[in-house]
């Protein structure tokens, strides 16, 4: 499975820190909650994800208000169940990879987590049930039609951690194995959409489309993103699209899901009427992206490639406020 979000490995490949252990010498070698706040550090560091996943989540409350309401802010209540609920999300795809990576970190990448024994498996599936358990809690809480669309994201989420059942067929066919991966968005923006409209409206409203096309595209703008980089960044294994494309054309294709991004987020703004800003702000994050792709593909040196995914999370970041956060003060200013 795709992640939709990654940070830097915290170690060099082969080497091992203070009482980590290698590759075949598994079990913990901390305890505690110390443990879980390293594991956090490095897979899932929320001060990282967490004002991106806070965008994220309140974008999409925002634009389902903004498609159905013409004055106030949406329910608190229902951006803080967002928020929660996508978090979560987020972080069931983190231990989804755990589970499907095994045998390739312990193979390739004994500097992770599990395999240098840091948590095993079994307490990371401990830690997606009891997270599931409070996304019930929080669907529970707000309202309980919400149990419908987390049960089609979470039967989703099951499937892409069984790669679908044809694993092996799909791992040859990089883009379409991305794009059945990056489905997952546009899935977690409607629920993260549905605490607004399903709990006072009831239907979809009109428009919701383009941002949920966005949502998907910029799932790909971050998974392609990341999986950019110098020659001297890569690592034995790791099928990154800068060696199976060729960088070239990763960075090509990065500029082109950028693209598709910009195309469905302009007309969603449409529906809001805030195609100007958001065109501005986008068009100069579109800008710098091109930008920093020629530079890269001109220079190529060691860490190069953080350039392309740190902007990848910037251009994230500026897509969701300009369709959600942006949009509300706008009207309220005006």
């Amino acid at each position: 499975m795709t992640e939709a979000t990654e940070n830097a490995s915290p170690g060099v490949p082969g080497e091992r820190g203070p009482g980590e252990r290698g590759p075949g010498e598994r079990g913990p070698t901390k305890r505690g909650l110390a443990r879980w706040w390293v594991y956090q550090r490095e897979r899932f560091p929320l001060l990282r994800h967490g004002p991106l996943i806070l965008a994220f989540s309140f974008s999409a409350v925002s634009f389902s208000w903004l498609l159905r309401s013409t004055t106030g802010w949406p329910s608190p209540l229902s951006a803080v169940v967002a928020f929660g609920s996508c978090l979560i999300f987020f972080l069931q795809l983190r231990i989804a990879d755990e589970f499907k990576d095994d045998e390739e970190d312990a193979r390739y990448r004994p500097y992770r987590p599990v395999p240098r024994g840091l948590v095993t498996l079994r307490e990371l599936g401990g830690l997606f049930v009891l997270a599931g358990v409070l996304q019930l809690g929080l669907a529970l809480w707000l309202d309980a039609r919400l149990l419908i669309l987390l049960l089609v994201t979470w039967t989703y989420l099951a499937l892409m951690s069984k790669e679908f059942f044809v694993g092996e067929w799909l791992r040859g066919k990089h883009l379409l194995y991305m794009v059945s991966h990056m489905a997952i968005m546009p899935l977690v923006d409607l629920y993260a959409t549905s605490t607004d409209w399903l709990v006072f409206q009831g239907h979809p409203p009109s428009g919701l489309f383009w941002f949920l096309l966005a949502s998907l595209f910029n799932g790909m703008v971050i998974e392609i993103g990341r999986k950019i980089r110098s020659p001297a960044d890569e690592e034995e294994g790791v099928a990154n699209y800068s060696v199976v494309w060729g960088r070239p054309r990763a960075v090509g294709m990065w500029w082109l899901v950028l693209g598709l991004t910009f195309v469905c987020a302009f007309l969603a703004a449409r529906r809001i009427g805030f195609v100007l800003p958001l065109g501005i702000a986008l068009g100069m994050a579109f800008g710098a992206a091109v930008l920093i792709g020629i530079l890269f593909l001109r220079r190529q040196t060691p860490g190069a490639g953080a350039w392309i995914e740190n902007w990848s999370g910037v251009w994230t970041l500026v897509l969701y406020l300009s369709l959600g956060p942006a949009p509300l003060l706008w009207r309220e200013l005006g």
